[in-house]
């Protein structure tokens, strides 16, 4: 069974999902991996969303505010052994709920090409590809996207 839990970024079973996360973005951004890591700190991330399965710590991500209206989102990852279960997709709705319980109108996020994984789980649940946003205008290997969550009234 798998159960949300909404926290911030001081649980330690987020923390120690992100050093996880960190070893593997470290594998496939190679060359790359400290371009990217410098964006990839729990700095202003408050709203966390831990996934458990059977009270194991399974999987996590995060949203941070990017503008007045916007949330990014951050720090996504799955156990591997946990992959395929659907709970990354579960993760990406609490978020996104929980950004529009906020007032935000939409999220956006960047991941790295050669995460086909990733990829296809932003394209699955709604995510349309954007120009790629600061700070990752002209990176190669980067591909952004947002869901708009709320309709502005005209």
């Amino acid at each position: 069974m798998i159960t949300l839990i909404k926290t911030n970024p001081n649980n330690k079973d987020f923390i120690k999902l992100v050093k996880d996360l960190d070893t593997y973005l470290a594998l496939k951004d190679g060359d790359e991996h400290d371009f990217y890591d410098q964006f990839n700190k729990s700095e202003g991330i408050n709203h966390v969303i831990m996934a458990y399965e059977n009270g194991f710590p399974a999987g996590c991500g995060a949203i941070k505010t990017y503008d007045k209206k916007t949330m990014e989102v951050k720090r996504m990852y799955t156990i591997p052994e946990y992959r395929g279960k659907g709970i990354a997709s579960k993760i990406l709705k609490a978020l996104e709920l929980w950004a529009s319980e906020l007032s935000f109108h939409r999220c956006i996020l960047e991941t790295g090409k050669r995460q086909t994984e990733a990829v296809a789980l932003y394209h699955k649940t709604g995510y349309k590809t954007i120009p790629n946003y600061a700070p990752y205008e002209g990176i190669d290997n980067s591909i952004c996207f947002e869901k708009i969550l709320i309709l502005e009234e005209l």
